[in-house]
């Protein structure tokens, strides 16, 4: 990994580097024993345990089924100033192709986007944190469920999260295999786009695929709505405004039967946007463009727009503060402060809604040549190498956001 600079070394980064090889077993442990979304209960127990043992001030449980809230209050708390640092638990319902002896033990689960390296990371924090205690405030630790698709975020936050725990601004990080390990990526504005969920359902008539005049096709439907959908960017959206319509699956028919035209025909994508007006103006076209398609060839066609998590938009002040932590971490050198925004989605998004706050991407990349497997990938494991980064990233921001000094960097 890239060296620190002279400072973080013997501050926040070298106390952390003393328990580098728990946390890596933590990580580990974690990553051989998967758990979907609000499912996460032996995750959460391991977490609490580690809590406990940190000497946190206060460890709040069954938040959102799954969620663990750990609270620390620093050495002086009469800022009456508060953070929240949060990191995300659940895995994925995939099967994972590696062979190191911390695999996934159980068939067709793995932690194949890193959540196992974050919720490592915010422990160490905690750790620290709750052995210095060199802020004037409360920190509160954030561990949530149900990040994939399952909207954990949203539902910590229906639970009451911010009102048992009013933060005033809160932080997430992910990994991210494609930046160098060493490096940290934070913009103000789009970090990760809107993800919506559609569903097209064409109904023609069926019949037998030699006498196409009796029938009905809704694959020839099908195949029209397709052609004219990736229309809606290119020809709808500036040139200025970045968008995605994907129909990544389809389903009709039966490929034993080669001669029948099925009767009904699905097709299930995905629209990512950043803007709301973009978003708006996808589904209006998108579903008056399936009725009219399939008007048009005698079918019947409707769609089910599903808007799943919004655009994870950082606040100027907080992406900035964010970027000055980081370089007083690893040198103005190795963070970008306009780290280009991924069409992929989160749900941290819904805290962003509700408070000020950065979402960063911190570099897992062992170089330039050898990234690794990128996230979702059968082969992908999380870069234990950057551990002690994570950590005193997630740390540093409360020190730093809830400054003992009078002329602390704030929050």
């Amino acid at each position: 990994m890239r060296a620190l600079s002279h400072g973080a070394v013997n501050g926040v980064f070298g106390h952390i580097a003393r328990f580098h090889p728990e946390l890596t077993a933590f990580r580990r442990d974690l990553h051989a024993h998967p758990e979907l979304g609000f499912e996460e209960v032996r995750t959460a127990a391991r977490v609490v345990e580690a809590l406990k043992l940190t000497r946190v001030d206060e460890v709040h449980t069954g938040i959102a089924k799954t969620g663990v809230v750990g609270v620390i209050h620093g050495r002086e708390h009469d800022s009456g100033r508060s953070i929240a640092l949060r990191a995300d638990m659940d895995a994925l319902p995939m099967r994972e192709e590696n062979d190191f002896a911390w695999r996934s033990g159980k068939s067709g689960l793995m932690h194949g986007c890193g959540h196992d390296g974050h919720t490592a990371m915010l422990v160490g924090a905690a750790r620290y944190l709750a052995e210095t205690r060199r802020f004037n405030g409360t920190v509160y630790l954030i561990f949530q469920p149900g990040e994939e698709g399952y909207a954990g975020a949203k539902a910590m936050i229906a639970d009451g999260l911010f009102e048992r725990f009013p933060a005033q601004s809160v932080y997430a990080m992910h990994n991210w295999p494609h930046l160098p390990a060493g490096q940290v990526g934070v913009s103000p504005g789009p970090m990760m786009a809107a993800a919506d969920r559609i569903e097209i359902t064409i109904s023609g008539k069926g019949g037998h695929g030699a006498h196409p005049h009796l029938a009905i096709d809704p694959v020839l439907v099908a195949a029209h709505i397709i052609t004219a959908a990736q229309s809606l960017v290119s020809r709808n959206a500036s040139p200025f405004d970045n968008a995605v319509v994907s129909i990544c699956a389809m389903q009709g028919g039966d490929v034993g039967a080669m001669s029948v035209i099925p009767r009904q025909v699905k097709l299930v994508g995905t629209v990512r946007t950043f803007r709301p007006q973009v978003q708006d103006m996808i589904e209006e076209r998108l579903g008056r463009m399936v009725e009219s398609i399939a008007m048009g060839l005698g079918a019947s066609a409707s769609l089910d727009y599903q808007r799943v998590y919004p655009a994870t938009v950082n606040s100027a002040a907080e992406a900035a503060f964010a970027a000055q932590v980081a370089e007083s971490l690893l040198g103005p050198e190795h963070v970008l402060r306009d780290m280009a925004p991924s069409m992929g989605a989160e749900d941290f998004s819904f805290m962003l809604q509700v408070k000020p706050g950065a979402y960063l991407r911190v570099g897992q990349g062992r170089d330039a040549n050898d990234p690794g497997c990128f996230l979702h990938s059968g082969r992908y494991d999380f870069n234990d190498d950057i551990l002690p980064l994570g950590s005193a990233l997630f740390a540093s921001l409360a020190e730093q956001g809830l400054p003992l000094n009078p002329g602390g960097i704030p929050a």
